[in-house]
């Protein structure tokens, strides 16, 4: 299938809307990369090359910065640490299966460490430089996914690594005012996944001005296009009850139903950074 076909068919599913795509465009084959992502929780036991992560971390850590702060890490965990953070969230048993697995930091830490060395005072402690590292951490992230998707490799952010930020600190021996901001479990994909339907861009792109229309229809719209692409299992029926139709909104208004990482602040604080 040729790059635009390939692209105008993976946007048309994951967004329900037909875009143009100008076939003469550069760059296609990385468009076409990108509008097909999909992520890979299952592998195959071919290992990841040493040479070939410090690569990839290498280009993932080229992406932007903000005033070139560079306050982003990438810790690549060793098998027993993986395999203990694996423990700690047994719901997501890929963890453990995934032939590499990295956590991505927001570093709040080297910046104030400069000002010091170099005699300077440190007026920033405020939540502009949390703000500023997590933006960091989170476009090397996103780095790291499109240099993974060319080389071929799967992989699948784990976020709920933040659950057990403390522990997780401990294990990689993380400083003051360094903090995980992501997992990612990285391998050779043994299957090909799918495209996750995502709302549609009358919801998320903006013409001018925020505009949010008539959000109640449009959520229910994207419910009905997204179950019959790639319906939920309904969370947590023994709390929530049953529904008559179960989709994506009735999922994440249950997800976010109930109190999450409440602590994560405290924790933020305890490790040096100021949020106010």
């Amino acid at each position: 299938m040729s790059h635009p076909n390939s692209i105008r068919e993976s946007l048309s599913r994951r967004f329900g809307e037909t875009l143009a795509v100008d076939a003469g465009l550069a760059g296609l084959d990385e468009l076409a990369r990108l509008a097909g992502r999909r992520v890979q929780r299952r592998y195959t036991e071919r290992a990841v090359d040493a040479d070939l992560l410090r690569l990839l971390c290498a280009c993932a850590l080229s992406a932007p910065s903000k005033s070139d702060l560079q306050q982003a890490d990438i810790v690549i965990v060793n098998k027993a640490d993986q395999n203990t953070i694996a423990g700690l969230i047994p719901d997501q048993p890929f963890i453990r299966s995934a032939p590499a697995f990295l956590v991505f930091l927001a570093n709040g830490r080297r910046l104030a460490e400069i000002g010091r060395i170099r005699g300077k005072p440190f007026p920033n402690d405020h939540l502009d430089q949390f703000f500023n590292a997590a933006v960091d951490a989170g476009i090397v992230l996103a780095t790291f996914l499109r240099a993974t998707d060319a080389v071929g490799l799967g992989t699948c952010p784990i976020s709920v690594i933040r659950d057990h930020s403390a522990r997780v600190s401990e294990m990689l021996g993380l400083p003051q005012r360094v903090i995980p901001v992501s997992g990612l479990c990285i391998g050779w994909p043994s299957e090909a996944g799918h495209i996750s339907p995502r709302l549609g861009l009358d919801s998320t792109v903006h013409d001018g001005r925020y505009d949010e229309g008539d959000l109640a229809a449009r959520i229910d719209a994207y419910d009905k296009r997204r179950a019959a692409i790639h319906p939920y299992k309904p969370r947590d029926p023994a709390r929530w009850g049953d529904v008559s139709f179960y989709g994506w909104s009735e999922d994440k208004a249950r997800q976010y139903g109930v109190p999450q990482r409440a602590d994560f602040g405290a924790f933020v604080r305890k490790k040096g950074f100021r949020l106010d």
